[in-house]
């Protein structure tokens, strides 16, 4: 029953996602109008209700049943075997619920979100279904890599959701950027996945088998797994995004901002976190694959914390507070412990889709996205304001908010692993990722504080809007959000349920799960915390008017455009592309067109010359016929006379 329960959990939205773009609308076939709308929002909230059952059942049933899996054979090539099946566990179910519960509140919230009004085009009705059945495809996409028991269906679900970023990015392509952001999006993470798919032939090839079970069981040799493992990163690095293929991520701003809950919170990034906790044993085994993974985390920790400090744009901040807090996340599962990773994981997926959906509410409200045009909101917008405050809360690491468990759980494994020498990657990395966490602590603090401030604090910079708290479609998702945010760390929950579950976890000195604890170093982070945020407090306080990111100095245009790493990629990747695009043109038009062309006016020249030829010699011919007969003639005649 699991295993049926669970084949069915990414089948549902997959299925209905599919027919929902491919079928065509009721008004096109019969002629109907005005229902399109009504009948894909009772569909996609149906689909994703039923799958958030089907997760529920799946974890109820896995408290009493212990992990399952189930497989069979699809394709079975030269002994090189392919199966059908599901893994699940206690990760993959409570992975599964926090996706289909963000997918819920998403689909719930666009309902009022993308809406005919000021603010909004005539077209919405129309656009509204296949964005609908793209959010369906896009959850049953990243249940698919959740619950696969096999690389190549993970890997279907990994490719499909690259697919539906680019969808839903470029939701209304007549918007400025967003035709741009999706085709960047879609790129910058083809180009990781190259390596993910090389990595996964890799492993399929060494053990004659895809099933994660028997990659896992292989006896593979070192030098296997390191290239296996490094090349399975790379994908990892351009969906999780991850230093240098981060980019792609603040620039998928440009789509709606329900998408941009769904794909920091519940889809697509997450889908690299999970890929490494998922076959984690190869990964341990390869230790300097994790080496290389908590130097890219704790590069890409700092740079996503920086880079947020100077943004304007409010949706922006938050995207580089993602690619930030997934740097906490690599780096807990480069340390060793892929329980705290996960954990984090999840937090994060309720507290930012939280700011995102309390972040377009404001962007409805005022008609921008720009921190520098707002203000004053906390009186006109209570409930969005004290939602807000929850998310920021949690995202800071204020206790005893959900996200200061899981980032103190993160900082605890890689203070063990730093200190001790616990964690399977050498001791200095765990230091990197310790010392990088402590001041991403500080810096989450100060930007997360200067976005309160700027946004609902001081005067109103926009004294002809007149902005209020929305209407319950879009207020319930925010404030259902909340909830998780604020209470999803408080331990006794998390590790007695944890354990129902058996969520996997790996020891670390002091601690009996790794997953929820606190550290001896536990008043460090609170210090860095107070520090972040007392620093921004104090120069707000000196003048109410000014952004705080002023103190930033000559570093302010530094973090705004993210250490010009965007434009380094550029110039070293994009540029030579396209001199070698436009070169691969020219000698297409000139050399193979030249030829094609050239033979053809050749054989037309040389068919025309042939033409004049005859041409000029057929009246000659006439002519010389013609003397030759009257020649004959009068010979003929002159013999005639004669006798």
């Amino acid at each position: 029953m699991t295993g049926l329960l669970g084949a069915l959990l990414p089948a549902v939205p997959l299925v209905a996602g599919l027919l929902g773009l491919l079928l065509p609308p009721a008004s096109r076939r019969h002629g109907a109008t005005g229902g399109d709308r009504a009948r894909a929002t009772a569909v996609t909230l149906g689909v994703t209700g039923a799958a958030g059952a089907l997760a529920v059942a799946v974890a109820l049933l896995l408290t009493v049943d212990g992990p399952t899996e189930t497989s069979s054979t699809w394709v079975d090539v030269g002994g090189l075997v392919v199966t059908l099946g599901v893994r699940l566990d206690g990760a993959a179910a409570l992975v599964a619920v926090a996706v289909t519960a963000v997918a819920l509140a998403v689909q719930v919230y666009s309902i009022g979100y993308l809406r005919r009004g000021p603010h909004d085009d005539v077209d919405v009705d129309h656009r509204y279904p296949p964005y609908a059945a793209q959010i369906s495809l896009f959850t049953g996409a990243m249940l698919l890599v959740v619950v696969a028991g096999d690389l190549i269906m993970l890997l279907v679900g990994w490719e499909v959701m690259g697919l539906c970023s680019y969808l839903l990015i470029a939701h209304d392509r007549r918007l400025a950027g967003a035709p741009a952001a999706a085709m960047k999006a879609f790129l910058v993470t083809r180009v990781g996945d190259v390596g993910f798919l090389l990595g996964i032939a890799l492993l399929g090839v060494s053990t004659g088998s895809f099933r994660i079970a028997d990659v896992l069981a292989h006896d593979h040799s070192h030098a296997t797994l390191t290239a296996a493992g490094l090349l399975l990163l790379a994908g990892v690095a351009g969906k999780s995004a991850q230093f240098p293929l981060h980019t792609w991520l603040p620039d998928a701003m440009a789509g709606p901002t329900p998408i941009s809950a769904l794909i920091h919170a519940a889809t697509m990034v997450a889908a690299g976190v999970y890929a490494v906790a998922r076959l984690y044993p190869l990964f341990t085994a390869a230790p300097v694959t994790l080496t290389v993974l908590g130097v890219l985390g704790a590069i890409t920790l700092l740079l996503g914390a920086l880079a947020a400090t100077a943004q304007d744009d409010i949706k922006r901040v938050l995207a580089w507070s993602t690619v930030s807090q997934l740097g906490y996340m690599t780096g807990a599962l480069a340390v060793g412990s892929p329980s705290a990773a996960l954990f984090h994981l999840l937090t994060h997926a309720a507290f930012k889709a939280l700011l995102f959906l309390a972040a377009g509410v404001v962007i409805h409200a005022v008609g921008t996205t720009l921190m520098s045009e707002m203000g004053g909101l906390r009186r006109s917008m209570p409930v969005t304001f004290w939602c807000t405050v929850v998310g920021l809360g949690a995202l800071a690491g204020v206790p005893p908010l959900a996200g200061f468990w899981s980032k103190d759980g993160v900082l605890t494994v890689a203070e063990s692993a730093a200190l001790e020498g616990t964690g399977p990657a050498p001791s200095w990395v765990g230091w990197l990722v310790w010392i990088a966490g402590l001041v991403g602590v500080a810096i989450t603090a100060w930007y997360a504080g200067r976005l309160l401030l700027r946004a609902f604090f001081g005067a109103p910079r926009l004294p002809l809007v007149r902005p209020h708290d929305p209407p319950a479609v879009l207020r319930w998702p925010v404030l259902l959000l909340a909830v998780p945010a604020a209470l999803l760390g408080l331990a006794g929950f998390i590790r007695a349920f944890a354990d129902r579950l058996r969520f996997p976890t790996v020891p670390v000195a002091g601690s009996e799960d790794g997953l929820v604890h606190l550290g001896s170093g536990v008043l460090l982070p609170l210090a860095f915390l107070l520090l972040g945020a007392g620093l921004v407090l104090l120069g707000w306080r000196r003048d109410r008017a000014a952004d705080p990111a002023v103190a930033l100095g000559p570093l302010r245009p530094v973090f705004a455009r993210a250490f010009w790493l965007d434009d380094v990629q550029h110039t070293l990747v994009v540029r030579p592309v396209r001199a070698l695009a436009r070169a691969a043109r020219t000698g297409d038009e000139v050399v193979v067109d030249g030829a094609v062309e050239g033979s053809g006016r050749a054989a037309s020249g040389l068919g025309a010359g042939l033409a004049a030829l005859h041409r000029a010699a057929l009246p000659r011919a006439a002519a010389g016929v013609l003397a030759g007969a009257l020649l004959i003639g009068l010979a003929a005649a002159l013999v005639g006379v004669n006798r």
